[in-house]
């Protein structure tokens, strides 16, 4: 098993282009490490990086005490699983399996331990005589994952494995790719675009936007306390409600003001001295649609925090239902309960929870207070 460290990492091509920047990263050994971000952000180029599949153009890798820069992929003990299976069509489960094994010319005796140990982890002993057209794409992605655990790698390596699945199988497989890390105790570098495979598998999450990390934190951490407006935006289904508006001390007091609505800030966020050089100033104010409630709350409304609004369309989710509601221009979503009778059409009056609102610096776009 290995740590892995990524120091001062660039990754550049030719004509002036940067795909990845300064990329600085401790991950500790037994991990689950999620790089997450929109297309094109680094996180898959930065995960070839580490198979070896794509050269550093600056920087330092190291795979537990090695550096491994000039090491070929081969020789990195690590594995990789890709999006598309990447199985050989003509041979067998368990000949796709052992394959890797065999060019290594491990002992058949070893091999066939090995596969069938992985089969029984994977539940795929049922399937080692099938050929890959006669498997199913979860069939097809845990033979991926029982080539590389064969392998026995002290890094996993793995590039949206989940994304050619239909919602339940995705569901149902990150659910088993927790439990085989529990299970081979490796550590695990995880790339995804989907933010809820990060926030139910990940030990820390990597977040990426244009080649540069943004935040590196637990899960909850980066709901509770994002860095900035992107990190806010990317994390959470829906995302964070974003306000435009102005802070204005009267006496004691310090309200946000938007639109013609005034909402007045709990004692502990208005005294902040993080806060005192943005009164009089336009920020932006960050709300979670969960932290937003209607009258089928049991949330007890306050006058300070209460506001008419109008609501635009309702998306019944199940055990929930989406709101959408305007405020003058401003645009909002709610996430009540199921039980709640606001209708598309209707004026209704919402109550927000303001101690979990955040506060953001316009131009900067980071985060001043949570």
């Amino acid at each position: 098993m290995a740590s892995l460290s990524l120091r001062h990492i660039y990754k550049k091509y030719p004509g002036g282009v940067t795909a990845v920047s300064d990329f600085n990263l401790e991950v500790k050994d037994k991990e689950f490490i999620v790089f997450v971000g929109p297309s094109g952000c680094g996180k898959s180029t930065t995960l070839r990086m580490i198979a070896g599949l794509e050269e550093i153009t600056e920087g330092e890798l190291f795979i537990g005490d090695q550096l491994v820069n000039d090491v070929a992929p081969k020789d990195r003990q690590i594995a990789m699983v890709f999006q598309n299976y990447a199985l050989y069509p003509h041979m067998s489960v368990f000949e796709n399996m052992s394959f890797g094994l065999k060019l290594n010319k491990t002992p058949k005796e070893e091999i066939k331990r090995r596969v069938e140990e992985a089969a029984r982890v994977l539940d795929i002993t049922h399937l080692l005589d099938r050929k890959p057209k006669a498997l199913s794409g979860g069939q097809k992605q845990r033979v991926a994952l029982g080539r590389a655990i064969v392998r026995n790698p002290k890094v996993f390596l793995l590039d949206e494995p989940l994304s050619n699945l239909d919602a339940k199988l995705r569901a149902a497989m990150r659910t088993e790719l927790t439990k085989l890390h529990a299970r081979v105790g490796t550590t695990f570098v995880y790339v995804t675009h989907d933010q809820v495979e990060a926030m139910t598998m990940a030990t820390r999450i990597v977040v990426m936007k244009d080649g540069l990390i943004q935040q590196v934190d637990t899960p909850q951490n980066l709901y509770d306390a994002p860095c900035n407006m992107f990190v806010a935006g990317f994390i959470g289904t829906p995302q964070m409600n974003f306000i435009n508006g102005k802070l204005v001390k009267q006496g004691t007091d310090v309200y946000f003001n938007f639109e013609d609505v005034s909402v007045k800030l709990p004692e502990e966020k208005a005294t902040a001295p993080e806060l005192a050089e943005y009164i009089g100033q336009e920020v932006v104010v960050g709300l979670r649609p969960e932290a937003i409630s209607d009258e089928a709350s049991t949330v007890e409304a306050n006058p300070d925090t209460s506001f008419d609004v109008a609501v635009d369309v309702t998306e019944l989710m199940g055990a929930e239902i989406y709101l959408y509601l305007n405020i003058g221009e401003t645009r909002l979503i709610a996430r009540v309960s199921s039980r709640s009778k606001s209708r598309a059409g209707q004026n209704i009056k919402v109550n927000f929870d303001i101690s979990r609102l955040h506060i953001f610096d316009k131009d900067t776009e980071r985060c001043i207070l949570h």
